[in-house]
């Protein structure tokens, strides 16, 4: 039992030494390399926008994930504040979220990435806005199904995932969410802009050091 903590503590410092070294010194190829990982952030942005409109009874009349990785998520009725803040701080916690049952969760690995596919299909379809974001949806959808149910890396794609989520929303959090922070600001008001950049980010940021501190407990 030590043993296979032991080497899941090192394969996730190992993704975590990849996805930084792709991202900061890989250049055009590491871009290349992560662009599906922009994608997926995008996904879980969006998401989080949905969930939020679904929690304050809103309806969804679209999502649309762009090759670029920009997007957007169109709502009616529900709580704007909740909405806007479910995009960044929403998908911050839906990445620790998949990071944690990864490194935690063996036995739900391949039932969440199941689950990733169905929501990533039904967004195509029920949240359809255009042809070209439900192909990426669905093609998004058919990878991690086949990797669920095909093979034996559940685990290690997931904590992928959740790692370069979590990482990629921490490092974009000055550009990310900026629309949204404008539009929050307008509804909410108290802050400044750029105060509320800093509190979200805290937030993200404190969940994030949580969970990575959980599992590399008694290691580092």
């Amino acid at each position: 039992m030590q043993r296979k903590s032991t080497a899941l503590h090192f394969r996730v410092l190992a993704m975590i030494i990849i996805y930084l070294m792709l991202k900061f010194i890989g250049g055009s190829l590491g871009n290349l390399a992560l662009y599906p990982v922009t994608l997926f952030v995008t996904f879980l942005h969006e998401f989080g926008h949905a969930l939020g409109g679904i929690l304050t009874g809103a309806g969804i009349e679209g999502m649309r994930i762009n090759p670029d990785g920009s997007g957007y998520t169109v709502t009616r009725g529900g709580s704007p504040g909740i909405i806007l803040m479910g995009g960044y701080l929403g998908s911050a916690v839906l990445g620790n979220l998949l990071l944690y049952i990864g490194a935690h969760k063996r036995s739900l690995t391949q039932m969440t990435l199941n689950g990733l596919s169905i929501a990533m299909a039904f967004a195509g379809i029920v949240w359809f806005e255009s042809i070209e974001s439900t192909t990426i949806l669905f093609l998004f959808a058919g990878a991690l199904f086949f990797v669920a149910n095909r093979t034996n890396w559940d685990q290690d794609v997931l904590m992928f995932l959740g790692i370069a989520a979590v990482f990629y929303i921490l490092q974009d959090f000055n550009v990310g969410p900026k629309s949204d922070l404008v539009m929050y600001q307008q509804v909410v008001g108290i802050f400044p802009t750029t105060v509320w950049m800093y509190i979200w980010l805290g937030i993200a940021a404190m969940l994030s050091y949580s969970n990575l501190k959980e599992i590399f407990k008694g290691r580092f």
